[in-house]
């Protein structure tokens, strides 16, 4: 993981014990987005529970499922700008986001869970179906596995070769960038941090930079 990226997640830590400060998070987002807000930030906490101790792919079906419920909504009409990234956190406090908003949440709470960066890469994909861009997250078992697609489209996670409505684009992580090509591995492209919304999310990582959203949808 990147030191940028490390550092930024670490503020949402308790310091003794390591873990995401459920009291502060949980307050934060009650007071920036309403109760319910914040009612969903311990819902979050208790997948995360429930969660530590189940194998890597049960893990991955817990935080699918859990994200998915949550609202798709375009970034213009959410926050006013055609393309923002948020933090897990306003994700979670505003009840929705556009497709990079599901992929970030699930890749940073499946981070807290305990699996690798390493088996990790967001995916900016072509969604053929749709005609337009498209981020999930992909999972790798081994380095020479094919992925599994967690994604708010199609809420089954499958095999990268199952999704043939979807062309790989480029992957990260929190280390490196990659070209794709095929539903494999990938051509490597640099560090990560050359993306520069990558870069700039990592910097609002936490409690004290939650953006408020243009359209309240609760």
């Amino acid at each position: 993981m990147s030191s940028l990226l490390l550092v930024s997640f670490s503020v949402l830590h308790a310091q003794k014990l390591g873990r995401l400060n459920e009291s502060k998070i949980v307050n934060a987002l009650t007071k920036n987005y309403g109760d319910r807000a914040g009612k969903r930030g311990t819902a979050w906490f208790r997948l995360m529970d429930k969660s530590y101790q189940l194998e890597e792919k049960e893990k991955l079906k817990q935080v699918n499922h859990f994200f998915n419920l949550l609202r798709f909504v375009d970034d213009i009409k959410l926050w006013g700008v055609s393309n923002y990234w948020a933090t897990p956190l306003e994700f979670i406090g505003v009840n929705g986001g556009d497709c990079e908003d599901f992929a970030i949440a699930k890749y940073f709470t499946l981070l807290e869970l305990g699996i690798a960066d390493e088996k990790m890469r967001i995916t900016m994909v072509k969604a053929v179906t749709l005609n337009q861009y498209h981020m999930v997250v992909a999972y790798y078992e081994t380095p020479a596995s094919i992925p599994l697609i967690l994604d708010n489209i199609d809420g089954r996670i499958k095999l990268a070769t199952k999704r043939k409505d979807l062309i790989p684009v480029y992957s990260f992580n929190g280390k490196q960038l990659w070209l794709n090509k095929s539903k494999g591995q990938g051509v490597l492209a640099g560090k990560s941090d050359r993306l520069k919304q990558w870069t700039d999310l990592n910097q609002r990582m936490g409690v004290s930079n939650l953006k408020q959203p243009k359209l309240r949808m609760e």
